[in-house]
């Protein structure tokens, strides 16, 4: 089965280094990326632009927007990027580079940090992003729920709050990573409600393979059963792992047993090049 993540990370972010080496144990540079890639039949990617001025200082007020993928020099060519919005950071002269990477190929989409950056989606700073969107045709990434960093506000990061912009922006699409997670079945209600509204289901377990064990996550992830079953749109949801928080095939295994069979090919593979079109180029150039 051809697999996309929707969901990586290639940046040189400390916390994600941590990560990868004390909780999920993965080689976190191109090489290790690729072995993982074979062995779960990842076929391409999405890459979160994510940087930080200092070591350790994500959420970072100062790091330029657009935040790209700053892991090493050269990216795998079949990942393509959504570049990192600081809201803080939003300068006629970061808009015009942003506007300009956006008619890269490998660029995809944009991704805003909603509770790392204390602004709702909704806020007027998000504006002319929201317009480039509609320029280059390319979806917008939100996170939500969760952050990984004990410095973000919880409340800019409900999945509630992307219901007023899906309303505001019909001809955007929108993703909602992490399904709004621990927040799911409120996430799982916008993407029902909602034609232009996705979700990825990554980042739900962070750790090795035996943190990512169904047996393991059975009772912690009870909820996350319940909102996709409530939600029943199963070509809007989107593969995603998160990496280098978790190992990618066990995290494939785990979402095995939470996606129905039949749904198993839009999940992992079709839903995302419907979401991200550009994708297309990178797999027709893989395969050239």
């Amino acid at each position: 089965m051809k697999i996309i993540d929707a969901h990586i990370h290639f940046s040189n972010i400390h916390s994600f280094h941590h990560t990868a080496k004390s909780l999920s144990q993965v080689t976190y540079d191109a090489e290790g990326l690729q072995k993982e890639f074979k062995n779960s039949g990842i076929v391409a990617a999405v890459a979160m632009g994510l940087t930080e001025s200092v070591e350790g200082a994500f959420p970072d007020k100062n790091t330029p927007t657009p935040m790209g993928l700053d892991l090493q020099d050269s990216l795998p060519s079949n990942i393509g990027c959504c570049p990192g919005i600081n809201p803080y950071q939003l300068t006629e002269a970061a808009l015009l580079q942003l506007d300009q990477q956006l008619s890269q190929k490998e660029t995809v989409g944009m991704k805003i940090y909603l509770g790392y950056y204390p602004f709702y989606a909704y806020d007027k700073v998000y504006g002319p992003v929201y317009e480039l969107a509609k320029k280059h045709k390319v979806p917008v990434v939100f996170h939500t729920g969760d952050t990984y960093s004990n410095r973000g506000l919880l409340k800019y990061a409900h999945p509630l709050t992307l219901d007023e912009v899906a309303v505001q922006h019909r001809d955007i699409s929108f993703m909602m990573a992490h399904l709004g997670d621990p927040w799911v079945l409120d996430g799982a209600e916008v993407v029902y409600k909602n034609d232009n509204m996705f979700a990825d289901l990554s980042g739900l377990v962070v750790g090795n393979a035996a943190a990512a064990s169904a047996e393991r996550v059975s009772f912690k992830l009870q909820h996350v059963k319940h909102a996709i079953a409530y939600c029943d749109h199963y070509e809007k949801l989107v593969f995603g792992t998160d990496w280098p928080l978790v190992q990618i095939q066990p995290y494939i295994e785990l979402m095995l047993d939470y996606i129905p069979e039949e749904h198993h090919h839009n999940f992992f593979f079709a839903n995302a090049l419907n979401l991200f079109p550009k994708l297309h180029r990178l797999l027709e150039d893989e395969d050239a």
